[in-house]
Protein backbone atom coordinates (compact mmCIF):
# COMPACT_ATOMS: atom_id res chain seq x y z
CA UNK A 1 0.00 0.00 0.00
CA UNK A 2 1.51 3.44 -1.07
CA UNK A 3 1.45 5.72 1.61
CA UNK A 4 2.69 9.79 1.34
CA UNK A 5 4.21 10.84 3.95
CA UNK A 6 2.48 14.24 5.95
CA UNK A 7 3.55 17.23 4.30
CA UNK A 8 4.07 20.72 5.88
CA UNK A 9 0.84 23.07 4.85
CA UNK A 10 2.32 25.57 2.50
CA UNK A 11 1.34 28.51 4.76
CA UNK A 12 3.33 27.34 7.55
CA UNK A 13 6.87 26.98 6.22
CA UNK A 14 6.29 30.10 3.93
CA UNK A 15 5.54 32.09 7.18
CA UNK A 16 8.09 31.03 8.87
CA UNK A 17 11.09 31.43 5.91
CA UNK A 18 9.21 35.41 5.00
CA UNK A 19 9.97 36.00 9.14
CA UNK A 20 13.45 34.63 8.64
CA UNK A 21 14.13 36.92 5.99
CA UNK A 22 12.70 39.42 7.32
CA UNK A 23 15.14 38.97 10.53
CA UNK A 24 17.94 39.23 7.92
CA UNK A 25 16.86 42.33 6.33
CA UNK A 26 16.14 41.16 3.42
CA UNK A 27 13.19 42.37 1.30
CA UNK A 28 10.22 39.45 0.66
CA UNK A 29 6.95 39.98 -0.55
CA UNK A 30 3.78 37.30 -1.00
CA UNK A 31 2.02 39.06 -3.98
CA UNK A 32 -0.57 36.39 -3.95
CA UNK A 33 -1.86 33.80 -1.16
CA UNK A 34 -2.50 30.97 -2.77
CA UNK A 35 -4.24 27.38 -1.12
CA UNK A 36 -3.10 27.80 2.39
CA UNK A 37 -2.75 23.83 2.54
CA UNK A 38 -1.17 22.51 -0.22
CA UNK A 39 -0.44 25.46 -2.98
CA UNK A 40 2.59 25.53 -5.27
CA UNK A 41 4.40 28.40 -5.08
CA UNK A 42 6.58 30.43 -7.81
CA UNK A 43 9.58 32.14 -6.55
CA UNK A 44 10.93 34.96 -8.30
CA UNK A 45 14.24 36.67 -6.92
CA UNK A 46 14.88 39.94 -8.27
CA UNK A 47 18.53 41.76 -8.40
CA UNK A 48 17.29 44.79 -10.44
CA UNK A 49 14.69 44.97 -13.66
CA UNK A 50 17.26 43.45 -15.80
CA UNK A 51 18.48 40.52 -14.09
CA UNK A 52 15.46 38.20 -12.47
CA UNK A 53 14.88 34.91 -11.71
CA UNK A 54 11.63 32.82 -11.46
CA UNK A 55 11.60 29.57 -10.13
CA UNK A 56 9.06 27.45 -9.12
CA UNK A 57 8.15 23.73 -7.24
CA UNK A 58 8.66 20.40 -9.25
CA UNK A 59 8.71 17.10 -7.49
CA UNK A 60 11.49 14.80 -9.49
CA UNK A 61 11.17 10.88 -10.23
CA UNK A 62 11.47 10.62 -6.10
CA UNK A 63 8.33 12.63 -5.75
CA UNK A 64 11.00 15.13 -3.93
CA UNK A 65 9.90 18.56 -4.42
CA UNK A 66 13.05 20.74 -5.83
CA UNK A 67 12.80 24.05 -7.55
CA UNK A 68 13.46 24.67 -11.38
CA UNK A 69 13.65 27.93 -13.36
CA UNK A 70 10.66 28.38 -14.97
CA UNK A 71 12.50 30.03 -18.39
CA UNK A 72 15.57 28.30 -20.04
CA UNK A 73 17.77 31.56 -19.63
CA UNK A 74 18.75 31.55 -15.93
CA UNK A 75 18.07 35.12 -15.71
CA UNK A 76 15.23 37.56 -17.61
CA UNK A 77 14.29 41.11 -17.05
CA UNK A 78 11.82 41.15 -14.33
CA UNK A 79 8.35 42.46 -17.12
CA UNK A 80 8.89 38.74 -18.56
CA UNK A 81 8.85 37.13 -14.99
CA UNK A 82 5.53 39.37 -14.10
CA UNK A 83 3.70 38.09 -17.70
CA UNK A 84 4.58 34.75 -16.68
CA UNK A 85 3.24 34.92 -13.26
CA UNK A 86 -0.09 36.74 -14.33
CA UNK A 87 -0.71 33.94 -17.08
CA UNK A 88 0.34 31.22 -13.99
CA UNK A 89 -1.96 32.65 -11.24
CA UNK A 90 -5.19 32.82 -14.61
CA UNK A 91 -4.35 28.63 -14.82
CA UNK A 92 -4.09 28.39 -11.03
CA UNK A 93 -5.38 30.78 -8.30
CA UNK A 94 -4.11 28.23 -5.55
CA UNK A 95 -0.56 29.44 -6.32
CA UNK A 96 1.14 31.26 -4.49
CA UNK A 97 3.68 33.93 -5.21
CA UNK A 98 6.62 35.34 -3.54
CA UNK A 99 9.25 38.00 -4.18
CA UNK A 100 12.53 38.24 -2.76
CA UNK A 101 15.13 41.66 -3.41
CA UNK A 102 18.66 39.66 -3.60
CA UNK A 103 21.40 40.92 -5.75
CA UNK A 104 22.63 37.65 -5.53
CA UNK A 105 19.34 35.90 -6.27
CA UNK A 106 19.87 33.17 -4.26
CA UNK A 107 17.14 30.93 -3.45
CA UNK A 108 16.75 31.18 0.31
CA UNK A 109 14.56 27.84 0.44
CA UNK A 110 17.40 25.65 -0.42
CA UNK A 111 19.62 25.02 1.78
CA UNK A 112 22.94 24.68 1.13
Amino acid sequence: MFSEEPRTPTHVWLEAKIRELSQLGIGVYVTQKGEKMGGLVLLKLVADRQNTKLLTQQRDLDGVMGWVNVFQDDVIEEMKADEYIARAIQRDPDLWVVEIEDTEMKNPFIVA
